[in-house]
C-alpha cells in the first residue's frame, strides 16, 4: 500500500452544523489526509460535551462519514483536565505522523488563541476552514448543500424551549432574534447534523423529551453574561437513535 504524501490531520468534530460544513470543505479541498474525527465526551453521561448528544448518535455519524472516531472522555469538566487529557492524546497521534488539527470555529478570537496555544505546547498547528466567513452566508451555503440539522441545545439568554428540537431552515434563521448569530457562534444554540453530502446515508433518530439544566457554576450573582444576554441555563432536547 502506498502511503499518502498529504499532511496528516485530525478533525475536531462536535457533531453539529459548523463541524459538518468545515469537514465538507476540507474533504473537497483534499489538502490533508484526515486520519480521524476527535470528539470530547462527558465520561459519566456518555454525551458530547455541551451539545448533550448521546454517544450512540455520535457513533452513527462517524460510521456514515466513514472516518475513524477518537473519543476523549472528561469527567471533571475543568480546563486543566481537558488540557492534560488532550495533550496526552495529541502527543500519541503526533508520534504517528499527525501535524495538523482542524476546527470549525468561525470568529471567536479568544477560543482560537486558546486552541493554538495548547497545540503549540505539543508542536502541532491548527487549521480553521470557516475562519472569518460571513455566518449568514455560511448557514445559507450549509442549507443549499443539502445538509440537515436540528437544534439539540439552546442558551436561555437568547432562545427558549420552543427553539430546541427544531430543524434549522431558512425560516428558522429568518426569525432568529437580532442578537443571535445565524450560526450560533456565540453559544446561542448547538445542533446535531444528521444528513448531507458528507454522510453515506441519513442518520435515523427520534425526538424525545426537552430538559432544562440551570448553570451548575454560578458567576456574577448567579448569572453568566454572554455578549449582551444573561444566561441562567440551557434547554436540551433528547435525541434517540431509531
Amino acid at each position: 500500500m502506498i502511503s499518502s504524501t498529504k499532511p496528516k490531520a485530525i478533525f475536531c468534530w462536535s457533531g453539529g452544523k459548523d463541524s459538518a460544513l468545515a469537514l465538507y470543505k476540507v474533504l473537497q479541498q483534499n489538502k490533508y489526509e484526515i486520519v480521524a474525527l476527535l470528539t470530547t465526551l462527558n465520561a459519566q453521561f456518555k454525551r458530547i460535551s455541551m451539545h448533550g448528544v448521546r454517544e450512540e448518535l455520535l457513533d452513527l455519524q462517524a460510521v456514515e462519514i466513514g472516518l475513524p472516531l477518537i473519543k476523549m472522555y472528561v469527567s471533571e469538566g475543568t480546563n486543566s483536565e481537558y488540557e492534560k487529557t488532550m495533550e496526552a492524546l495529541l502527543l500519541q497521534y503526533k508520534a504517528q505522523g499527525v501535524t495538523k488539527i482542524i476546527f470549525g470555529d468561525i470568529f471567536l478570537e479568544n477560543l482560537r488563541a486558546y486552541r493554538e496555544n495548547n497545540l503549540l505546547k505539543v508542536g502541532l498547528s491548527a487549521e480553521f476552514p470557516l475562519w472569518k466567513k460571513d455566518t449568514q452566508k455560511l448557514i445559507a451555503e450549509f442549507l443549499e448543500l443539502g445538509f440537515k440539522t436540528i437544534t439539540c441545545c439552546t442558551n436561555d439568554g437568547y432562545l427558549g424551549e420552543d427553539k430546541v428540537g427544531v430543524e434549522i431552515t431558512k425560516e428558522f434563521i429568518k426569525h432568529l432574534p437580532i442578537n443571535v448569530d445565524p450560526c450560533g457562534e456565540n453559544g446561542e444554540f448547538h445542533t446535531f447534523c444528521y444528513d448531507g453530502p458528507i454522510f453515506k446515508k441519513a442518520i435515523k433518530f427520534k425526538i424525545a423529551e426537552k430538559v432544562y439544566r440551570p448553570l451548575e457554576i454560578k458567576i456574577s450573582n448567579d448569572d453568566v453574561c454572554v455578549g449582551n444576554s444573561i444566561t441562567k441555563g440551557f434547554w436540551f432536547c433528547e435525541l434517540l437513535p431509531k
